[in-house]
């Protein structure tokens, strides 16, 4: 791995070191023009169950940070995925295995994820999680 990529990867590991920071970076940039439900459209929330999660205040349903994103059902630590999507999105060409041994997780779990963040990518509209990381990152 070359140096930038290793300094990054350290930044990120810096950044982002717990779940909580992952999510509370996530909750800014999902809700950065405001709290919308995405059951009855209804724009007031209250704090949800769980840590940056938001709560409707007309139909009680509970929205956390990751639901509708790349990160929606994530099996991985958040921390994880993080690398992974930097290390996708630097080098779009980097093999699964190559995942694998940087960050020491199976091949199918960096595979699965690495495949997620590549659809994304291919989308006409990019992500806007993705650019607010990479953005985060290279300053």
């Amino acid at each position: 791995m070359d140096d930038d990529n290793k300094k990054i990867l350290e930044k990120i590991a810096k950044r982002f070191n717990t779940e909580e920071s992952c999510l509370e970076f996530l909750s800014n940039i999902k809700w950065q023009n405001g709290f919308v439900c995405d059951k009855c459209g209804h724009t007031n929330y209250c704090k949800g169950k769980n840590e940056f999660s938001r709560r409707c205040t007309k139909c009680k349903k509970e929205i956390s940070s990751t639901a509708h994103t790349l990160f929606h059902r994530c099996k991985i630590p958040l921390t994880t995925a993080f690398k992974i999507v930097y290390l996708s999105c630097v080098n779009p060409d980097i093999s699964s295995y190559s995942l694998s041994k940087k960050l020491q997780i199976r091949r199918m779990t960096g595979y699965t994820f690495q495949k997620k963040v590549k659809h994304c990518l291919s989308k006409e509209n990019s992500d806007p999680f993705i650019e607010a990381l990479l953005k985060e990152l290279s300053s």
